[in-house]
């Protein structure tokens, strides 16, 4: 992107005599951002289809290296032992893999093998908001990690998931209690290489996981609305990360001539979001907001708004001159959705009562994966059978961390604080 194109998508309602150096300075401490970040949409190209999948990762790679520094203050010195926990692939057996479901608490071992094994993701994971349920997902044969999921509540407004349902705004603002979105999913090495992140998705259309949920939000009030509810999840929506995806791409499962596990494409997201933002700057973004007073520099906390950052961002670069669709990154990311009652759709709209759940569990769900696409990948493919987990070292972006000295203090390689 060069300068002038950067020139010609400045807010024109905005005066260009700012007379503030420190404005002048966060203006174009962006615009250099912007121009080193090379995403299409930020360049006037609004033709996203040649975007590749190096391309999304590597406009990601500035913030996942800063949630790589911060979640290393907390988990780095347990590298060695949350290490142990992934698997060699000669103590792998696709026959016998047995998954089980592990809930992760706070503050517990289960979230920090949660956390690293997310640092292991090229696209940064968000850490959700508001309800969420995490889980680890274990194989019984060793015990080691196969994979993981986190369902967190969905964004109030998402166009095609409302077309979709067929809902006004007064039924999703009484349902959507009854939704969950996925926003981690997948397989860890070496199960990735067997396609073990299709049956993670999977497992989380098991009876296991809605029981889990029924329990957790049993007569739950909600902080916006201030009743009590009793929720039923019904449906599960989840985003691609990295533009057409290959993992919900055709991600059916039947079993005895039952369907059991069906994720369909219901549209696209229109490219726009923050991650492009990097943290620093977004803090000044902030800051600058609040030492004018504005409701939304402070207004984070959940009852609030979904998308607290995009809003702050949104104002914050017409603050300082720019135009406000900078925040549109131009990735489309496609969104899947997996009914989990026959009658959802009257359900989340208020026509019928009770949900018709028929849901398979766990272990059903895992022999029809391990059937559909483990074994024969197993089959076809040998590069499992030799991985060794010290190469999980290898997939975690700290290559360029000792330019501050974080690792003179904690060491991933072997654990020592």
């Amino acid at each position: 992107m060069t300068q002038d194109k950067l020139e010609e998508i400045k807010d024109p309602e905005m005066d260009e005599g700012i007379s503030d150096k420190e404005i002048l300075a966060l203006k174009n401490a962006f615009l250099e951002h912007f121009l080193n970040l090379g995403l299409p949409a930020l360049n006037g190209d609004r033709n996203e289809n040649h975007l590749n999948k190096e391309t999304i990762r590597y406009s990601h790679s500035l913030q996942r290296k800063e949630i790589f520094k911060r979640e290393m203050k907390t988990i780095g010195r347990y590298g060695k032992i949350l290490q142990e926990h992934f698997a060699y692939g000669d103590e792998i057996d696709p026959e016998k893999i047995q998954p089980e479901l592990v809930p992760v608490l706070a503050d517990k071992m289960t979230s920090y093998l949660f956390r690293y094994a997310c640092l292991l993701w090229s696209v940064p994971v968000s850490t959700g908001y508001g309800r969420r349920i995490r889980f680890l997902v274990r194989d019984k044969q060793n015990n080691k990690l196969i994979g993981l999921f986190a369902l967190g509540d969905p964004v109030f407004n998402l166009k095609v998931r409302d077309e979709l349902i067929g809902w006004d705004q007064a039924d999703r603002r009484k349902r959507l209690v009854n939704l969950m979105d996925a926003y981690v999913v997948g397989a860890v090495p070496p199960y990735n290489d067997l396609l073990g992140g299709k049956l993670i998705a999977s497992l989380m259309c098991s009876k296991e996981v809605n029981d889990f949920f029924a329990q957790k939000y049993k007569n739950n009030v909600g902080v916006i609305s201030k009743v009590q509810k009793s929720p039923q999840l019904v449906l599960i929506t989840v985003t691609s990360a990295l533009g057409r995806s290959s993992l919900y791409n055709r991600l059916k499962l039947v079993r005895d001539g039952e369907e059991i596990v069906n994720f369909k494409k219901i549209g696209e997201t229109e490219g726009y979001g923050h991650f492009q933002i990097p943290n620093d700057l977004f803090e000044k973004l902030r800051k600058l907001l609040e030492q004018e007073n504005h409701p939304y520099a402070n207004g984070h906390q959940f009852g609030q708004g979904p998308n607290w950052k995009l809003r702050v961002t949104r104002v914050g670069l017409k603050r300082i001159g720019l135009d406000d669709n900078l925040i549109r990154h131009g990735i489309r990311r496609e969104v899947y959705a997996s009914a989990l009652a026959s009658n959802y759709k009257a359900y989340l709209q208020g026509l019928e009562a009770e949900p018709n759940l028929a849901l398979a569990s766990v272990e059903t769900i895992s022999e029809a994966a391990k059937e559909r696409w483990i074994l024969p990948r197993a089959a076809s493919r040998t590069g499992w059978k030799t991985f060794r987990r010290e190469a999980i070292d290898n997939l975690l972006p700290y290559e360029n961390q000792y330019e501050d000295g974080l690792f003179d203090k904690i060491n991933i390689h072997d654990g020592k604080g």
